[in-house]
C-alpha cells in the first residue's frame, strides 16, 4: 500500500481525501495534519511514501515545507494540491522538488493518478501545463514571464499578494528584511510594474495568453 499523508488547513479537505481512499486497493491515507510544522513530527514517527499538501498553510507555507522535507526525507514524494493558479505555482513547486501539482478544481481520478505516478518516481502535471512546458518559448506571454521567476520569488510574491508586510515575510521565510526588499525589487523588474498594488494584481490575476 502507498502510505499517504494529507496536509491541509481545511478539515473538509482532509476528511474528503481520507474517505476517497478508504477502500482503495493501493492507496492508504495514514494520517492528516493541518499545518506545515506538523508535517515534520509526523514523518519522523511514521513511514510516509507520498505527501499531498496545500501551499497555503498556517505557520509554515507549503513550498518552504516542501524544500525542508526533501532535504531530510528525499525518498518521500510530495504532491502540491492547491487552488492557486497552476500557471505560476506548478512550475515553481516542481523546481522546489515536488513530484506533481494538482489543482483543487480537478476530478478525484486526477489526484489518484498523481499519487500513483509520484510513488513510481514519475512527475504529474496537467495536460495544459505539460503542453505549456513544451511550447515554443519564442512566443511572449504572461506565463513565460512567470516561468522565469525563481521559487523564492514566487514565495515572496504569494505572501505579498496575501497582504503580508516585509517583516512578516522575513519571519515566515527565515530571511532578513533586506533580502525581502531585494526579492521585491526583482519582482518589480521581472513583472514590469512600478508599485506594490500592480505587483499584487499581477500575482492574483495571472492567465495564459
Amino acid at each position: 500500500m502507498i502510505k499517504v499523508l494529507v496536509v491541509d488547513s481545511h478539515p473538509i479537505i482532509r476528511t474528503g481525501l481520507e474517505l476517497l481512499f478508504k477502500e482503495h486497493n493501493e492507496i492508504e491515507v495514514i494520517g492528516t495534519v493541518g499545518s506545515g510544522v506538523e508535517i515534520f513530527e509526523f514523518v519522523r514517527r511514521h513511514q510516509v511514501d507520498v505527501i499531498i499538501s496545500e501551499i497555503d498553510l498556517p505557520e509554515l507555507n507549503g513550498i518552504t515545507a516542501l524544500r525542508a522535507i526533501k532535504k531530510e526525507h528525499s525518498s518521500i514524494n510530495i504532491i502540491m494540491f492547491s487552488y492557486h493558479p497552476e500557471e505560476i505555482y506548478a512550475i515553481s513547486t516542481i523546481k522546489a522538488g515536488a513530484s506533481g501539482y494538482v489543482s483543487k478544481t480537478e476530478s478525484t481520478e486526477v489526484i489518484e493518478k498523481a499519487i500513483l505516478l509520484a510513488h513510481r518516481g514519475d512527475l504529474y502535471l496537467s495536460e495544459k501545463m505539460s503542453k505549456h512546458l513544451k511550447y515554443n518559448d519564442t512566443k511572449k506571454s504572461k506565463s513565460r514571464i512567470y516561468k522565469r521567476l525563481s521559487t523564492r520569488e514566487v514565495e515572496v510574491l504569494k505572501l505579498l499578494s496575501s497582504g503580508k508586510k516585509n517583516k512578516e515575510i522575513a519571519l515566515e521565510l527565515d530571511i532578513n528584511e533586506k533580502t525581502v526588499s531585494t526579492y521585491k525589487a526583482r519582482l518589480f523588474k521581472k513583472l514590469n510594474v512600478t508599485n506594490l498594488i500592480d505587483l499584487v494584481n499581477q500575482g492574483k490575476h495571472m492567465e495564459i495568453t
